[in-house]
């Protein structure tokens, strides 16, 4: 019955969410009073304790308001000051056509942002960026929110490894045990997972920029096929060993600070010059219809047709993400001394009602922080005037007044249910009675369900890292109990939490609050169900077999039907552009 009743909660989300495609704001209140009455009455949780998860909820909220507002003031200050229009040529410049603009611009600059800020705001970055650049609000969100998957476990510097995994299992005599056998010491287990992650990452990871390609022409091109996005295979493939070659080469060698971050840059400066040559180009271009033809639920509320006051140069037009990038870098890597000075402040909210619940944060460590000083400095350098800069912040207001509506509900329900093993009942959480029903049903399959249950973390908290918290030590146990090697499952929940990220409420809101779409969030959670369920079944199938061994199983099978769709659609879209 517990773990019937710990599925309402997500099941609820879906319903209102993806089958009624009501708007987050909506959905999420009534899935909020479906979680609080399902822990009051299931977990026999309390009021205060419930009161209490839902404040540290709100908290959670206004930090990711920062965050989004910062992100929409900068892209504002960069519109007002005629930037934007030198951003767009210079993407443009590359190629005309709009596969190849999403790949890079998602998939290569998008995984560098991730590796350097992570917590969602390279989707409140790349969204608006791509609407700059011409593509329809809801398919600039929907691609934006596609890179949060392979370079997210190493999001914030390796924050989901370092962070996640590492406090999920230090100090826990099961794990002390395995390690102490193995003569291992703790430090060297997680760089061990986070090595074995980007393994997962890269079989899986390489195919991710090509489903950016089918998705996009599957929904917004003007035959809604995805034949015309795997036609790009050649590019696509490319950009994908761009990254991440890199990507793991780093990971096994260097720790999880910097696969993701390292792996953008390094694809970035390996793809993007011969891009401008020409090499692996599409004959045919890929556009958009024009704009007149487009549905109205693609539009923006936010004005993209900026005439520029002035001409901005290509390096003044880049150098505010520059300086982001630069800023998130310094800022989290410790060995340069300035992490210490801006976390040296931290408010702290400890045991919240008696409850024993805590929140903390470090107001300069919020991404948001870093993207509005930069959009002031921006004002500086671009040279804009008050009234501009005031124009930029109106917006921008605007903006985040609708996406905290929805993030204002959706982040309590998350800690209501992360939280609901404060109870009188004596019940573990929700989720630790959801994932351990599902180890009873799947034994021995448990591979092929790992990554999911790592999703379903991400799904509910918004966060690899937090997916990680609720259920490293849970992954840990299941392999234990099954006889396989807890590094191989551990490292699957975090490759799962990863890619649960592309349709987790938080992200969802987030970044279609940056790009001014409001209300589609049900929209974009049902179509990024696609990628989704592909990432965590290809990474199933690969788990199994790296933990059972080449053979006649399951996961074999799976791989071979997986490739076997993809070299169909690939020689189809060939076929058609011989017959064009």
């Amino acid at each position: 019955m517990l773990v019937l009743l710990s599925i309402l909660p997500i099941l609820s989300i879906f319903f209102f969410l993806v089958i009624l495609r009501w708007s987050a704001r909506k959905g999420m209140f009534f899935s909020f009073i479906i979680t609080v009455l399902i822990a009051y009455f299931g977990w026999q949780m309390g009021v205060v304790s419930i009161t209490a998860a839902s404040l540290k909820g709100v908290m959670t909220a206004l930090e990711v308001g920062v965050i989004v507002f910062g992100a929409v003031l900068l892209l504002n200050v960069l519109k007002e000051s005629g930037a934007v229009d030198t951003i767009r040529a210079s993407f443009t410049s590359i190629s005309p056509d709009r596969r190849v603009q999403a790949i890079i611009v998602a998939w290569l600059f998008g995984t560098f942002l991730e590796g350097a800020a992570g917590w969602g705001a390279p989707a409140t970055i790349v969204g608006p960026l791509l609407i700059a650049l011409g593509f329809p609000a809801l398919a600039a969100v929907m691609i934006a929110l596609m890179l949060q998957s392979t370079p997210v476990s190493y999001g914030a510097v390796g924050t989901p490894i370092l962070v996640g995994v590492n406090t999920s299992l230090e100090n826990q005599p099961v794990v002390d045990s395995y390690i102490g056998a193995n003569g291992q010491a703790m430090s060297s287990f997680v760089f061990d997972v986070g090595a074995q992650v980007s393994i997962f990452h890269a079989i899986v990871g390489l195919f991710v920029p090509l489903l950016m390609s089918a998705m996009l022409t599957k929904f917004f091109g003007k035959n809604r096929s995805f034949r015309e996005g795997f036609a790009i295979w050649p590019f696509a493939i490319f950009a994908g060993l761009a990254f991440v070659i890199p990507f793991s080469l780093v990971a096994n060698f260097l720790g999880p600070e910097f696969p993701s971050l390292l792996g953008g840059l390094i694809g970035m400066a390996i793809v993007i010059p011969l891009a401008r040559k020409g090499f692996l180009m599409p004959k045919n271009i890929f556009d958009f219809e024009p704009r007149e033809t487009w549905r109205k639920s693609w539009f923006s509320d936010i004005a993209t047709e900026v005439k520029p006051a002035r001409n901005i140069s290509m390096i003044k037009a880049w150098m505010p993400y520059v300086l982001v990038a630069l800023l998130l870098v310094v800022t989290r890597i410790e060995a340069l001394g300035v992490r210490a000075l801006v976390s040296s402040w931290v408010v702290s909210f400890e045991n919240i009602l008696g409850t024993g619940i805590n929140h903390s944060l470090t107001p300069f460590m919020i991404p948001g922080v870093v993207f509005i000083v930069v959009a002031l400095l921006t004002g500086v350098l671009h040279g804009l005037d008050g009234r501009g800069m005031a124009n930029a912040f109106k917006v921008s207001g605007k903006t985040i007044i609708a996406a905290m509506a929805a993030l204002i509900v959706s982040v309590p329900l998350v800690q209501v249910f992360i939280n609901s093993g404060i109870n009188a009942g004596g019940f573990d959480s929700m989720p630790l009675v959801l994932a351990q029903g599902a180890a009873n049903v799947f034994g021995d399959s448990w591979p092929l369900i790992s990554p999911a249950i790592g999703a379903l973390g991400a799904f509910a908290a918004g966060s690899n890292t937090v997916s990680n918290m609720m259920f490293g030590l849970f992954q840990f146990g299941v392999a234990d109990q099954i006889g396989a090697n807890p590094l191989y499952i551990v490292a699957l929940q975090a490759v799962g939490g990863a890619a649960g990220n592309m349709i987790c409420v938080h992200n969802v809101v987030a970044a279609s609050a940056a790009a001014g779409l409001i209300g589609k969030e049900g929209t974009l959670i049902s179509r990024l169900l696609i990628p989704t369920t592909f990432y965590l079944v290809l990474a199933g199938a690969v788990g199994y077999v790296w933990v059972n061994g080449l053979g006649l199983n399951i996961g074999l099978f799976l791989i071979i039907v997986i490739l076997a769709v993809i070299l169909s659609m690939i020689l189809r879209s060939e076929k058609r552009m011989e017959t064009n």
